[in-house]
């Protein structure tokens, strides 16, 4: 089954920044050779349930044995039997819809 996930992995070290254990993280979701996308708050990785579950895995499993005792991760996983989509697909829908609304100019927002 073809799935899209959006992967947060927050590592609790007591540090401010995790920014080493995010690398780590998604050098491993490249390895994998899936599409892996990396945004502000997360990865988006595609493929194969198994594979993407695994891939999973393997950041909580690397990251255990390089010290980080504990973990958090929060995953959204979406699937579709009508087609096949990529994450690619999905952005390029939205960025090729013509406007669909006026936006509220920022003084009338701020009221």
């Amino acid at each position: 089954m073809h799935v899209i996930a959006d992967i947060c992995v927050v590592p609790i070290t007591g540090r401010v920044s995790v920014r080493d254990e995010v690398k780590i993280a998604y050098d491993i979701l490249r390895a994998t050779g899936l599409p892996v996308h990396l945004h502000a708050y997360g990865t988006n990785i595609e493929g194969d349930y198994d594979a993407v579950f695994l891939a999973l895995k393997r950041v909580h499993q690397t990251l255990h044995r390089n010290g980080v005792q504990r973990i958090s991760t929060t995953i959204r996983v979406g699937s579709r039997t009508d087609k096949e989509q990529t994450i690619k697909d999905k952005v390029d829908a939205v960025m090729n819809t013509e406007k669909l609304a006026d936006v509220i100019p920022i003084e009338e927002a701020k009221a």
